[in-house]
């Protein structure tokens, strides 16, 4: 970590079957230089390892793994009732509802198809280290489709009623903007922004943007 300052360092680590993908990723990575590849794993077992040793900022896993797959992975790290869950970037090859859907209900706070290019990667991991989730463009419309249609019964309402500024941010959020659009849309602060994410997380028991766009869009706040 020469030259580096470790509190701005976000650490990652890198999961997929295929060597060449884990060196492509981690030189992409590793030229950041606000990031570092703390470890690399050719199969889900080991990754889950890696990362319960290591406590990485930011796990960058593929869905189909020897041992474990990306998506059970996941729900070990991240998922529903997990204590202390690590932030998961699933970047996978297969552009499939069940995967996309899946994931992000596994825990994942992003995914990304391995087309997207370095840009995007890069503003995934990002946006996972400090909070926020990132989707590929290419599956965000369907994937909103998908969790519009849910089953009977399964939203939960909120421990607290959302006032009505809070209700436009859900919106704005589970139409993918970022802080910064909300912020602009809004004609507000992005720390205003920030304490009302905050608070909307209180309210509905989210851990992330991710979970609070499912809401929306279950609950039919937006349609």
């Amino acid at each position: 970590m020469t030259g580096r300052i470790d509190q701005v360092t976000i650490r990652v680590l890198i999961a997929d079957d295929q060597q060449l993908v884990r060196t492509g990723f981690q030189m992409i990575l590793d030229a950041q230089p606000d990031m570092e590849v703390v470890a690399t794993a050719a199969d889900g077992a080991e990754a889950v390892d890696q990362a319960r040793r290591l406590r990485p900022d930011v796990c960058l896993l593929d869905i189909r793994m020897p041992k474990l797959d990306g998506l059970e992975a996941t729900r070990i790290l991240a998922g529903p009732g997990t204590a202390d869950p690590m932030r998961v970037v699933i970047v996978t090859t297969f552009d499939l509802d069940e995967y996309v859907y899946g994931a992000l209900r596994a825990g994942a706070t992003g995914f990304l198809l391995k087309d997207s290019g370095p840009t995007l990667l890069i503003e995934a991991i990002r946006a996972a280290a400090a909070g926020d989730a990132l989707v590929s463009p290419s599956v965000t419309v369907r994937l909103l489709e998908h969790l519009a249609r849910p089953p009977a019964g399964r939203t939960r309402p909120p421990a607290e009623p959302l006032t009505e500024r809070e209700l436009d941010v859900v919106r704005l959020v589970a139409r993918g903007r970022t802080n910064q659009e909300v912020a602009a849309e809004l004609f507000v602060s992005l720390s205003t922004v920030k304490t009302h994410l905050g608070s909307i997380q209180a309210k509905l028991g989210a851990r992330n943007r991710v979970e609070i766009a499912a809401w929306a869009w279950e609950s039919g706040v937006v349609g």
